[in-house]
Order: structure tokens, then C-alpha cells, then sequence
């Protein structure tokens, strides 16, 4: 899995088992693989609005697939050498959304560059499916989220107060993706806005940096106010699910305009404070908006103190912040582990893809397989209604 911060691979090995109703998932281990800095800036360079070339997405296509199949051989490491199938959902370098609504959607990664190095069937373009469907084709997280979330998953689920009334499961990566499960309600989700996008563009304009390390530099400076003003006035917040966004509207062109409208000049670190006091604050607005008693947060925002401090003083006394770690699933490779869910969906046949989450007209079966052998028949499961994680 590499998602919009395109900063590295996360791989992850599963075993999935259908027992009934219920999935069980057993954790086989995890690796980040971070991409040099040659390849980040390939990716940034192809990235909108920059222009870009037929041949340039050709060779970021070949190398991404060079680099998912090395990272899908050390998967197979982790699953002790052996597996029936890898998913790739490949590096996202477009989504096209035209008035509220997703056209298209390309992600690279050459999958057959992956089934040659590994031997078995590659599940790759995962979105398209819903898209054609006529939904956003993201979030895809939503279908692992509502399985894991249901009150009967862990033993380790959140009891009393805090464990009776909607919960959430929230991704802070390069985007903040949100998702809702609450009694007797259809299951929500959506991006909600930027997560590391915008602090990250900032890091690399004024540190020279990939990130600010730890939210240190921001955590050393004040929020702008006419900054956040400005940032929050963004159409995108008060449009109402589904919806979906990525570095398409949250790049650094979009940066430097907030910092040009204001009109004067704004300290590194208090661009940065404001920033993760945009995402904060646009993350908070939304659990307060579906009254959630509980927060389940995951991604590579988790690692930032400053950011986790805040969205935790946000939620005092409304709801509680906790990780995925606490249900067993690790916070850094809970994106990985549920595109390993819905490969394992795929593989039997059955939809993965929400449409109270994505406004698909249907729950579609997920993304294209890449054969590497005689193709393989399994047996068809009951759909899962939860998901139960061995420790």
C-alpha cells in the first residue's frame, strides 16, 4: 500500500479464515519500504497540476511495479514463503472529480511486473470498479473499518459509555479519511480533508524537509488565524458526503495561494502549527458532527505528537482517541491490512466496496486480476459480518 503521501510501501502478510459470519484475521507481521528520494520526486513531478508527459507515466508505471514487486517478495517472506494472492492497489496519481463527481481514477504500479517476481495472481486497480458503479471510488478503508468496529469483534472493543454509541475508525495519512459505525445506521465514510498533505508540502518548502519530525516545529508555533480563516473558508469541508479528495486539490500550489492571499509573510512554524490546526479542528468538526463517543485512529499521523495532542483536547469530554494497536491491527499498517481484506473479498467473489461510503448505485466486486499461473477456483464463504482479529 502507498498512499497520497507517496513517502514509502507499507507490506503486510494476512491469513484470513471464514468462520461463519465472522472473519478472522491473523497478523503475520508488517515492513515499511520507503521510496528514495529520486522516486518521491519522480512521483511529485507527475503529480497535478504539474504537466506531465505519456513517457514519463510509462516509466513511473514500470518502476512502481519494480518496486511493488520487491515489496510483495518481502510479503511473502513475512507469510513464511507462501501465498495464494498479493493485492497491489498500485500509487493514485489522478482522480478525476468533475462537480462532486469521480469520472475516473488512475493509479501505477505495472501489477504484471509484481505477478512475475512473486508467481501468484496480482488484485490491482480497486477503485475503478465503484467508480463505474457510478461512486467515488474511495474510501475503500470503510469495508475493513465496519467489520473490525463491530461490537463483537474484540474482546478489546471499548465498553460501557464509550462503546454504545457510534464509533469511528480514522486514517490520518496523506489525506484524513473518516469512517462511522453506529447502531442500526448505514456505515459513513468520506475524506474528510487534508491530514499530512498540506504539513508536508509546507516541510518541503521551508525545512527542506520530507515532514516536520514529531510536529516539533509546529508545535513551536502559533496558529495564524487569518491563515486557518482562510483555509477553512475551502468549499470542500461543507460539501456533504460521499465525497472524496487527494493531493489533486491539497498539493503546494494550493499552499502557496492561502499564503499569497494573505499577503504578508507567516513563520515556518507558525504555517505549520496552523496547518495541523486545519486538520485537527476539520477532523473534530466531523466526529462532533456524527456524535461519535470513540476514535480509532491509524496512519503516519499517529507518529505526530502535536497532531494526536490536539485532535485529543478537541475530543475532551465528547469522545475518547485511541489507536488501532488496541485492537491488535498496528496503526501504521492498518491501510495495508485492509486491502489485504479486500483482496480476500475479491478473491471470493464478494463485493468490497460500500455504497452508503461511496454512493456506488451497488456494492461492487473490487479490482482486476493479474494472472501468474493456471487460475485457481475457491470456495465461496458466507459474507462476514465481523471481524475478529487473533492475536
Amino acid at each position: 500500500m502507498s498512499g497520497t503521501s507517496y513517502d514509502g510501501v507499507d507490506v503486510v502478510a494476512a491469513e484470513f479464515t471464514a468462520d461463519g459470519d465472522t472473519l478472522r484475521l491473523r497478523p503475520l507481521g508488517h515492513r515499511e519500504l520507503a521510496y528514495p528520494d529520486d522516486l518521491r520526486a519522480e512521483i511529485g513531478a507527475l503529480l497535478p497540476p504539474a504537466a506531465t508527459t505519456i513517457e514519463a507515466v510509462c516509466r513511473l508505471d514500470n518502476r512502481l511495479g519494480e518496486v511493488f514487486a520487491e515489496a510483495a517478495a518481502a510479503g511473502v517472506e513475512l507469510a513464511g514463503g507462501a501465498a495464494d494472492a498479493v493485492v497491489s492497489p498500485g500509487q493514485t496519481v489522478f482522480h478525476w472529480v468533475e462537480a462532486g463527481r469521480v469520472r475516473g481514477t488512475l493509479q501505477l504500479g505495472a501489477p504484471a511486473r509484481v505477478a512475475a517476481r512473486v508467481g501468484v495472481p496480482v488484485l490491482h486497480d480497486l477503485r475503478s470498479a465503484d467508480v463505474a458503479a457510478g461512486g467515488q471510488g474511495a474510501p475503500l478503508v470503510p469495508a475493513f473499518d465496519a467489520l473490525l468496529l463491530d461490537p463483537a469483534s474484540s474482546p478489546r472493543a471499548a465498553r460501557g459509555p464509550a462503546g454504545t454509541g457510534a464509533r469511528a475508525a480514522l486514517n490520518l495519512g496523506g489525506i484524513a479519511n473518516l469512517t462511522v459505525v453506529a447502531p442500526g445506521a448505514p456505515v459513513l465514510g468520506y475524506d474528510v480533508g487534508p491530514a499530512n498533505a498540506l504539513l508536508d508540502a509546507a516541510a518541503r518548502r521551508f525545512l527542506d524537509r520530507p515532514c516536520d519530525v514529531d510536529g516539533a516545529r509546529a508545535a513551536a508555533g502559533r496558529v495564524h488565524e487569518a491563515l486557518l480563516a482562510g483555509l477553512l473558508a475551502e468549499p470542500y469541508y461543507a460539501a456533504p458526503p460521499p465525497k472524496s479528495t487527494g493531493k489533486e486539490l491539497f498539493h503546494g500550489g494550493y499552499l502557496d495561494a492561502a499564503l499569497a492571499a494573505l499577503g504578508e509573510p507567516v513563520a515556518a512554524d507558525d504555517v505549520l502549527a496552523t496547518l495541523t490546526e486545519l486538520t485537527a479542528r476539520t477532523v473534530a468538526d466531523a466526529c462532533d458532527r456524527h456524535r461519535v463517543t470513540e476514535v480509532v485512529a491509524a496512519g503516519g499521523g499517529v507518529r505526530n505528537p502535536t497532531l494526536r495532542a490536539r485532535l485529543a483536547a478537541l475530543g475532551e469530554g465528547r469522545w475518547r482517541l485511541r489507536t488501532t494497536d488496541e485492537l491488535g491491527v498496528p496503526a501504521q499498517a492498518k491501510e495495508a491490512y485492509a486491502f489485504a481484506l479486500l483482496g480476500w473479498l475479491s478473491w471470493h467473489g464478494l463485493p468490497g466496496a460500500v455504497p452508503s461510503v461511496t454512493g456506488a448505485s451497488r456494492a461492487a466486486v473490487l479490482g482486476s486480476w493479474t494472472p501468474a499461473g493456471p487460475s485457481a477456483v475457491a470456495p465461496r464463504p458466507a459474507a462476514p459480518r465481523r471481524l475478529v482479529v487473533d492475536a
